[in-house]
């Protein structure tokens, strides 16, 4: 796995890791959680030859901020929980650089969808942090534009518990491998 760095944008340091070569798929860890709860999922997809970029942050602007710092011009971003509501909010503010939206989970008050970019949600079936209600109702709102893996078990840390299953059904839907 790749070893932290540390990213300073402003006054602002956060951390962030990097694994893999090719297309962009970035992480944003959930609020609470360091960069180590994605890391057996980043390793999954990087070994797909994809590049994988974990971040630990709560602003969009650290997003974009790194993007520009590894020259990466396109890239899915996703984020798991409340990194989920980073993702979104990338990719309302930065629609030409966002391929497509990765939530693991669906948390409460996240912002609207970005206009016609593809949503993949990865949840858990006995989520009861981002209840799976969430991503049926999301993909309810966005027929044709969300769809939705569910993944039995593994509670609200199953990008952990379940990277094995999250790190196939993400690769499934990018047909990856």
């Amino acid at each position: 796995m790749s070893e932290k760095q540390i990213f300073t944008s402003g006054e602002r340091s956060f951390a962030f890791a990097v694994e893999g070569t090719g297309p962009a798929l970035v992480l944003v860890a959930d609020r609470g959680s360091d960069l180590d709860g994605l890391g057996t999922i980043s390793h999954l997809v990087s070994a797909a030859d994809f590049r994988v970029v974990r971040i630990e942050t709560d602003t969009a602007q650290d997003v974009v901020d790194v993007l520009d710092g590894l020259d990466i011009e396109h890239a899915w971003i996703g984020g798991h929980g409340s990194g989920g509501v980073v993702a979104r909010t990338v990719a309302i503010e930065n629609h030409d650089r966002v391929n497509g939206v990765l939530l693991l989970g669906v948390d409460d008050g996240a912002p609207a969808l970005a206009e016609g970019i593809p949503v993949l949600v990865v949840q858990a079936t006995d989520d009861d942090v981002t209840p799976p209600a969430n991503g049926t109702a999301l993909r309810d709102s966005a027929p044709g534009l969300v769809s939705v893996v569910e993944i039995e078990g593994g509670g609200h840390r199953f990008p952990e518990t379940r990277a094995g299953e999250t790190a196939w059904a993400i690769e499934d839907y990018l047909d990856w491998d």
